[in-house]
């Protein structure tokens, strides 16, 4: 079972294995956690996603898959790029959110990464509800079976964040 912790502050500051990116389907950075992730690590990281660019994802990286990158000059080893779907009313894409994390997860372990960090997935111009957001993630962190991953930490960008990851774990621990 994977260790889930929550914290409050900057994703690009954590020492970890892998930094998981809510990246954009270019892979080319952007704004949010992805630019902060692109300017923290360098170029180095903006190349690599060229090659994946360029072989694996011609037409960019599908919303709920993963992909992994050197992690530059951020203190990770790794960064994990994933595509989060932008929230709508109108159709449930909880499915594709879920996918996010257990991706993220999948390349994880893969990689040999014993740590991995998350930012709230979708919940920024992707305008996902936190405290929806915050279930769905911590539920397939939780359910998600990973062979290598021990700690997941949740690092939320905010009081508020912060606020609706912890009281949705605490509804999800109390389910058990």
């Amino acid at each position: 079972m994977t260790n889930i912790t929550l914290s409050m502050g900057d994703i690009t500051d954590q020492t970890v294995d892998a930094v998981v990116n809510a990246a954009n389907s270019s892979l080319l950075g952007g704004g949010g956690v992805d630019g902060a992730i692109h300017r923290g690590g360098g170029p180095e990281i903006l190349q690599e996603c060229r090659t994946l660019r360029a072989s694996r994802y011609e037409d960019g990286l599908p919303a709920g898959q993963a992909a992994a990158t050197t992690a530059g000059r951020l203190p990770a080893r790794w960064v994990v790029h994933t595509v989060g779907p932008v929230w709508s009313d109108s159709e449930d894409r909880s499915e594709t959110l879920a996918s996010c994390y257990r991706e993220s997860l999948r390349v994880a372990d893969e990689l040999g990464a014993r740590t991995v960090a998350f930012p709230a997935i979708s919940t920024g111009v992707y305008r996902w509800p936190l405290e929806d957001a915050a279930r769905i993630a911590l539920s397939a962190v939780r359910d998600a079976k990973t062979t290598v991953v021990t700690e997941a930490r949740f690092v939320l960008f905010g009081r508020e964040a912060y606020d609706a990851f912890a009281t949705a774990w605490d509804a999800l621990r109390e389910e058990r």
